[in-house]
């Protein structure tokens, strides 16, 4: 077929290149330098924080400068990080990139999709993504599966002179085009929103946070103004002294910590799992990876290796031994699309092509079967015996004897006729039953050992028979294995198949269509949903997943919708690669109530200290010393710890359990506190030593929450973040504006470390209550 064209000369390839008429793409995760840059330093917090500094810089009290060092080490941070990580990413990517096989000076060649030009002769094949718009020049049974631009997942056919479009995928035979549109000019890149219509992967915690970025983003410049003007109004307040704590007010209210933490954990675990052969394609999929607690998946390339064999051929009609083989050379070598079925097949018959072709229908996952018709010597059909003879009792019952045992069966059909146009058969008579064997991956019973212990269900979705899928996913040592179900019995309502998903654990015979609506089903029924595909069958249910992995060995169109992509297309790692993003996830999650903390509290305690008129509690040194010992550092090496423990509670309500506690014993003893200093006649300097020992011991006892359970690397952490915060008091008085704590008056201390200690066990009571009822 491909002998016929010679393609683009090299020449005319450079002349297109240098004319721009390439096909650029830019579909790559990882931002170019100058968005690392951009990203890190050209935040609505960072300009913030550069002006509250400037405010301060302005008053001449340079210790309360000391907030912009952390400011100044986030983005430094965060860049060096994220340049590491895309230099392993952009590599990694150029191996999973899409190929397209073109022709040019009369050789086939693969080439990356942004190297095609205006005018290359495309050779495709089923299972091929189309990187650019182009006409079809001759075809071969071709169907495109145009879902991802037009939304419709019925198979088109196209013939000579058509058009097709970049972003479809071909789901059967085979052909060669020539390339029309590229880069910017391709009606997918036109259409953006439309022609990558695959699902986002899920992000939970990245949501919340975004919510509270916004509200404290919206209400930051109102209340610093308000605040201002209410500190300034307070009787022998001086200006500078009302910007100091103005900014003391608004910097408490920045989770700018946070946002980098987030930020920088997703982009750090975009690079392990990298070194663990998973490109992510999208940093959202690492949440979603690690909350899923469905993961669907089909037997092939996961359960067993992928690896086939033709063990027996049975005849089962009048046809001879003879000449079934004859046909089967025939058929077998007549088709262009290679998979592991057609692969077995090849290794097992003969090439010898003496027969003519008149016609064909290539194998479709919809059709389940294959046609072709050789003129004089007849048409014939190949493909699952209950798709060609659905009423054949006898026949069915002896191919689930085979299936019962684990084996796949092909039956061979003769025919009268057969009909490309519309893909249908005449009437089928049997000739012969094509046994072939699938082995059990060794690893298997021990990654869904992994599985089971982390509570995520599998479901094994595949096209073959579910009687054989059951046999296979039982001597795999998957849970519940034996219970299956022909898709085709599925209920066609949809509230009837959310309740009888419920029920199994296999589907056999699933065409592309159901497996995405499976995949919806699990939704529905409040599931996280993972799905594991390679073929050109499994893109409708990637796309639609809540986290789609693909195995770069499959199919372009499963790679292209995939959120994350298997490099060594072992399913066995898949293990590894949950529980790095579980890991990842968990120290977000732990962490991230530390920071959230000190948003609340710092909100609730500017909007009472307006009302009430008082000076703020606290300037920013005392924010530096408290934020480095209960949550910076502390954050740091809590990310780094080794633990799954993901929650499925929501990450918002996870975090507020500590987080609300913390920050309502704060408020309350900050009032306490000016209660005590206006009856005991405290100065500023001693209300603002009660003010930093206590908000320190708050926010430490919010840490040791965070850390419970309690382990050796976690108890070193508090007691050391203890001794610095006590030895800092102790030590450095002036430096921190307060006074020394060897005075008569420091005894009212005792009372308000017991008070905090029974105000936040209550307090801790009272909001775990209203969480689990009302949230």
């Amino acid at each position: 077929m491909t002998e016929d064209y010679k393609g683009l000369s090299g020449s005319e390839v450079s002349q297109r290149v240098e004319a721009g008429k390439v096909n650029t793409t830019t579909n790559s995760i990882s931002r170019t330098k100058k968005e690392i840059f951009r990203a890190h330093l050209c935040t609505f917090f960072n300009f913030l924080n550069v002006f509250l500094g400037a405010l301060v810089l302005m008053t001449g009290q340079i210790k309360n400068l000391t907030f912009m060092f952390t400011i100044i080490a986030n983005s430094v941070i965060g860049i060096i990080q994220e340049l590491k990580v895309k230099s392993l990413v952009d590599k990694l990517s150029v191996i999973t990139a899409s190929k397209a096989t073109v022709i040019r000076d009369g050789t086939k060649k693969q080439i990356p999709l942004d190297e095609l030009v205006v005018d290359d002769v495309m050779v495709l094949e089923s299972g091929d993504q189309i990187g650019a718009d182009c006409v079809v020049l001759e075809a071969q049974g071709i169907e495109v599966n145009e879902s991802m631009i037009t939304g419709e997942s019925v198979a088109v056919k196209k013939h000579e002179g058509d058009e097709m479009l970049s972003g479809s995928f071909l789901v059967a035979g085979s052909g060669v085009a020539r390339v029309i549109h590229v880069g910017s000019e391709n009606y997918a890149t036109i259409l953006a929103a439309k022609a990558k219509d695959k699902k986002r992967a899920t992000s939970e915690m990245q949501d919340s946070i975004g919510r509270i970025i916004k509200i404290v983003g919206f209400l930051i410049v109102p209340v610093g103004i308000l605040l201002f003007l209410s500190q300034r109004a307070i009787e022998g307040t001086t200006t500078s002294d009302a910007i100091v704590n103005t900014v003391a007010g608004v910097i408490g209210m920045i989770p700018e910590g946070l946002v980098l933490l987030t930020s920088v954990s997703f982009i750090l675990g975009v690079g392990r799992l990298a070194r663990k052969q998973a490109l992510v394609q999208e940093m959202e999929a690492i949440e979603a990876l690690a909350r899923v607690n469905v993961l669907c998946l089909d037997k092939t390339g996961t359960i067993t290796t992928g690896d086939l064999e033709v063990v027996e051929v049975v005849p089962c009609g009048t046809m001879s031994d003879e000449k079934i083989r004859e046909v089967m050379n025939e058929i077998t070598f007549a088709f262009n699309d290679v998979n592991p079925t057609q692969q077995a097949l090849m290794n097992y018959f003969e090439k010898t092509q003496k027969w003519q072709t008149t016609d064909l229908i290539p194998f479709s996952s919809a059709r389940k079967y294959r046609a072709i018709a050789f003129g004089e010597h007849g048409a014939y059909v190949l493909g699952a015996p209950e798709f060609i003879m659905k009423n054949d009792e006898e026949l069915l019952k002896k191919s689930e004897t085979y299936a019962l045992q684990g084996y796949r069966v092909l039956l061979l059909a003769e025919t009268d006729q057969i009909s490309s146009a519309d893909g249908t058969v005449g009437t089928p008579k049997p000739a012969a039953l094509i046994v072939i064997s699938d082995c059990v991956r060794e690893e298997a019973p021990s990654t869904f050992a992994y599985f089971e212990a982390q509570h995520v269900a599998i479901k094994v979705i595949s096209g073959d028979n579910p009687a054989t899928v059951s046999q296979i996913a039982q001597k795999a040592g998957l849970k519940d294995g034996d219970k299956y179900i022909d898709a085709s019995t599925l209920p066609e309502s949809f509230d009837e198949l959310k309740k009888v998903v419920k029920n199994y654990t296999v589907f056999g015979r699933v065409t592309p269509e159901q497996k995405q609506r499976l995949i919806k089903a699990y939704q529905a029924n409040k599931s996280v949903v993972g799905m594991v595909g390679d073929g050109v069958n499994d893109v409708l249910a990637l796309k639609d997943a809540d986290c789609g992995i693909a195995m770069a060995a499959g199919s372009d169109a499963a790679k292209q919708v995939a959120h994350i992509v298997l490099l060594d297309s072992d399913f066995v790692h898949l293990k590894e690669i949950v529980s790095e993003g579980r890991m990842i996830i968990s120290n977000i999650e732990r962490v991230s109530s530390l920071y959230l903390t000190k948003t609340i509290y710092s909100l609730l305690l500017n909007v009472i200290f307006i009302l009430l008129g008082r000076s703020y509690p606290f300037v920013p040194i005392h924010l530096t010393l408290i934020s480095t010992v209960a949550i910076g550092i502390p954050s740091f090496i809590l990310a780094l710890e080794q633990t799954e423990t993901v929650t499925q509670s929501g990450f918002l309500k996870h975090v507020l359990r500590v987080a609300l506690p913390g920050a309502l014993t704060m408020v309350l003893n900050m009032l306490l506190i000016q209660g005590i200093s206006i009856v005991l006649g405290f100065d500023s300097g001693m209300t603002a030593t009660y003010n930093l020992i206590v908000a320190g011991m708050v926010s430490l006892m919010v840490l040791m929450r965070v850390c419970n359970p309690m382990n050796k690397i976690r108890s070193i952490l508090c007691n050391t973040m203890i001794v610095i915060f006590v030895a800092c008091v102790i030590l450095f008085p002036d430096l921190f504006s307060i006074n020394s704590v060897f005075s008569w008056r420091m005894i009212f201390i005792a009372p308000l470390v017991i008070f905090t200690y029974y105000s936040m066990k209550y307090l801790s009571s009272i909001v775990h209550f209203l969480l689990r009822k009302h949230i």
